[in-house]
């Protein structure tokens, strides 16, 4: 059984900086692409950066050169480092893992239950 539990959401002023985590459990980093996702309230869940088993990073274009995903395999714990926030950037942040590396979520088969980030003008 995968688990999945974020942590590091809070509520921030624009331009500031955040580092999100996702510790995992019963989960092999060799096995699943990990993701992370973000979600305001009625809107559909988007994708923001992603890292492969072989340590291949990819981001949407909207965060590039901000936000930075990085994994630490000892502690089976992978990080969103996001930098210069913007107030459009709040919302519900989770980390998904599963085995196709994508930014469609329904590709992802574990997810986390959210951490939320508030990004004030």
């Amino acid at each position: 059984q995968v688990q999945l539990v974020e942590s590091g959401g809070g509520s921030v002023q624009a331009g500031d900086s955040l580092r999100l985590s996702c510790a995992a459990s019963g989960y092999v980093y060799r096995t699943y692409c990990m993701a992370w996702f973000r979600q305001a309230p009625g809107k559909e869940r988007e994708w923001v950066a992603r890292i492969n088993p072989d340590s291949i990073r990819s981001y949407a274009d909207s965060v590039k050169g901000r936000f930075t995903i990085s994994q630490d395999n000892a502690r089976n714990t992978r990080y969103l480092q996001m930098n210069r926030l913007k107030p459009e950037e709040s919302g519900m942040y989770f980390c998904a893992a599963g085995g196709a590396c994508t930014s469609n979520p329904t590709h992802f088969d574990y997810w986390g239950q959210g951490t939320q980030v508030a990004v004030s003008s």
